[in-house]
C-alpha cells in the first residue's frame, strides 16, 4: 500500500497521508494504530497536537474510546519544524486546527524523506472544508475517509452534527457537544 521507505539507492522516499471523517469516525484510533505499528518496527517517530486540543489530555493524543499515544503540544505548525530532528515519521492529530502553514510544513517534510501522517475533521458541524484540511488531502499522496454510524438511523455517518447553539466554527468538544449523522438525518436537522 505505502511506497518503499528503502529504495535500492538508499534514499528516504517520503509522503503524506491523510485520515479524515466525522467526530467518532475513528480517525485518532486509526492513527494511533498506525503509530503502533511503526513504534513495534523501531522507527524513530514525532506526534504533535495543536495546544487548543485539551479535551482528555495536555502531553497525549486521546481518542474517544481511550487509546492513548504521547504528543508534543504545538501553537502553530512551523513550530512542528523546532521540534523535528531528521525522524523519520511525524504525524499531527487535529489537523483542521491548524493554519494553512500545515500543508507548507508537512510538504517539507515529506520532501525530505519523512513519512507525514496527518488525521483531522474533513468538514466543520456547518458541512463546510475544515481549514487547511482540503488542501492537505489535496496534496497527500494517501487519503483514508472513515465513517461514525449515524446517531439516528445507523447508517454510515459523515457530518458532525453540534447540538449545541455555538456559532463558532472552532468548537473543541465531545459527545456532549456533537453527534455524528448521515446525509440524510443532517439534512433533516438542517433543512
Amino acid at each position: 500500500m505505502f511506497l518503499e521507505q528503502f529504495p535500492e539507492d538508499g534514499k528516504y522516499r517520503g509522503w503524506i497521508e491523510v485520515i479524515c471523517g466525522s467526530m467518532f469516525s475513528g480517525k485518532t484510533e486509526e492513527l494511533i494504530r498506525r503509530l503502533r505499528r511503526i513504534k513495534f518496527a523501531g522507527q524513530d517517530l514525532l506526534l504533535f497536537k495543536p495546544r487548543i486540543d485539551k479535551r482528555y489530555s495536555e502531553e497525549s493524543v486521546v481518542s474517544h474510546n481511550g487509546a492513548t499515544f504521547e504528543a508534543i503540544q504545538v501553537d502553530s505548525a512551523k513550530e512542528i519544524l523546532d521540534h523535528w530532528k531528521n525522524e523519520r515519521i511525524v504525524a499531527i492529530d487535529e489537523a483542521q486546527f491548524f493554519d494553512q502553514d500545515i500543508v507548507e510544513v508537512a510538504s517539507h517534510l515529506a520532501a525530505h524523506g519523512v513519512r507525514v501522517i496527518c488525521a483531522g475533521l474533513d468538514m466543520d458541524f456547518q458541512a463546510k472544508p475544515f481549514g487547511p484540511m482540503p488542501f492537505l488531502m489535496a496534496s497527500a499522496e494517501y487519503v483514508t475517509k472513515v465513517h461514525a454510524i449515524c446517531m439516528s438511523c445507523g447508517n454510515l455517518a459523515q457530518f458532525s452534527h453540534r447540538k449545541t447553539k455555538q456559532t463558532e466554527q472552532v468548537l473543541v468538544g465531545a459527545v456532549e457537544e456533537y453527534e455524528p449523522l448521515c446525509r440524510s438525518c443532517y439534512n433533516k436537522i438542517k433543512h
